[in-house]
């Protein structure tokens, strides 16, 4: 009788290189045993997403880590085809003792999560909007967000939906997008490190998806030069304790509250070293351009889709409250970034913003190119970096931005980036995007 398959728990964590990594045990074990944990290595957070490690990593071939699982982070699901479940337990990296080790993005985002709502009682709810495209199938060519572009693609997304409501996401869209072979997938709002936690399991759920259907998906920002870009738009909004939304006041600018004015204001500031973390691959600045409807200038706009931070429009339409879906969304990422790695940088920013009581930017509309530079200037427009190593050197330039991290993580960090650069410097531009393509 032929040997059946036995299912698998991978323990998983999402690395500075926004790969998702990890180690795999029997289901069974991991459910007898409450305590489990897997060992990890400290070198592992200075491989690059070509599986280069950093030669000047800090870490060395010494020390043990191992990866703590989260049982309320567990995201499971069986999909058609499929001879066992896609079941991912999201864990912290600790020391041997227990303790959070510097260098875990997930423990980088819950410490700044904790900061957030000990200072102000509020919680962060949110969640991450993502793009992506077929790569290499054999689609007849349909119009932008047609049924047809939709349709030809099934039952991708069916599955996809199906199989994000199985493993506890609340599967709200999945839309043919503007660009060729490109989707769009949304997931209602989660709160604290859920928001981070959901983001990496929609990934890798609809790679599975695909590859059950026998095709292959790619996040990257740029799959070819001159196609659209796959971005990732991060929403925000807070909860106080009363469960209302504490970004949203009606009668202000913006209808952004005092606290959501400050947060919004904290994250213009440190834009520019933002990105080094939000948008962290060298294809990313090709995406990153005016008039892309992506993101090129610290500006803060309402409902306008250049803005690199966007106050998002709120229905009315069958008597829906606006305060209930109020938020902002930074449109400056894209998935070859950590999501919790990104989303803990912007919430420190932000914090940052709430203990100066920065004053609410200036909210423009328009073409900050159209502007003469002392305009811009004016209107707190600066252009982003333009380039990976532009970013990181604003990173570690940022007298605030760079204590984000802990020392020993922030060097980590920047060796690998800066290693990445290094092993594709010298690429045409088609290969640099097909290089990224074909990793995320």
């Amino acid at each position: 009788m032929p040997v059946q398959p036995t299912p698998m728990t991978t323990l998983v964590t999402t690395d500075y290189s926004g790969i998702t990594r990890g180690r795999s045990i029997l289901t069974s074990d991991f459910e007898a045993d409450s305590g489990c944990s897997v060992g990890w290595v400290p070198a592992n957070q200075s491989l690059t997403p070509f599986d280069t490690i950093d030669p000047n990593s800090i870490w060395g071939s010494g020390g043990d880590l191992r990866l703590k699982p989260d049982r309320d982070a567990r995201y499971t699901t069986l999909m058609p085809g499929a001879t066992t479940p896609l079941d991912m337990v999201m864990s912290d990296i600790v020391e041997l003792d227990g303790t959070p080790w510097l260098a875990c993005p997930r423990s980088f985002l819950k410490q700044a999560l904790s900061d957030l709502h000990k200072e102000t009682g509020l919680t962060l709810a949110g969640a991450f909007e993502h793009e992506f495209t077929v790569l290499g199938e054999p689609f007849t060519p349909a119009p932008a967000f047609s049924v047809q572009a939709f349709r030809r693609a099934d039952p991708l997304g069916p599955v996809v939906m199906a199989a994000l409501a199985e493993a506890g996401l609340k599967a709200d869209t999945f839309i043919a997008e503007y660009g060729r072979d490109q989707f769009e997938v949304t997931v209602g709002p989660a709160r604290g490190v859920a928001i981070a936690d959901q983001a990496v399991a929609l990934r890798e759920i609809i790679r599975e998806a695909a590859r059950l259907r026998g095709i292959r998906t790619s996040f990257a920002p740029k799959i070819e030069p001159d196609t659209v870009g796959n971005g990732v738009h991060v929403h925000m909004s807070f909860v106080d304790q009363t469960g209302a939304n504490a970004l949203f006041d009606s009668a202000a600018p913006g209808r952004l509250s005092k606290v959501g004015a400050a947060f919004a204001a904290g994250i213009v500031r440190h834009m520019p070293a933002l990105v080094a973390v939000t948008a962290p691959s060298v294809s990313s600045y090709m995406r990153l351009k005016p008039h892309n409807w992506s993101a090129s200038y610290t500006w803060l706009g309402d409902q306008d889709r250049e803005a690199s931070l966007r106050i998002c429009p709120t229905p009315t339409l069958g008597g829906k409250s606006p305060a209930k879906s109020f938020n902002i969304e930074f449109r400056a990422c894209d998935a070859t970034a950590s999501p919790h790695l990104a989303l803990g940088m912007l919430v420190r920013a932000g914090l940052e913003g709430i203990r100066a009581r920065l004053p609410l930017p200036p909210i423009f509309s328009g073409d900050p190119e159209a502007l003469e530079a002392a305009e811009r200037e004016k209107l707190g427009l600066r252009r982003l970096p333009q380039s990976l190593p532009a970013a990181l050197d604003c990173l570690e330039a940022d007298p605030l931005a760079r204590t984000f991290l802990a020392p020993k993580a922030l060097t980590t960090y920047c060796g690998m980036k800066r290693t990445e650069i290094d092993v594709v410097a010298g690429l045409s531009p088609a290969e640099l995007c097909a290089r990224y393509a074909g990793i995320y």
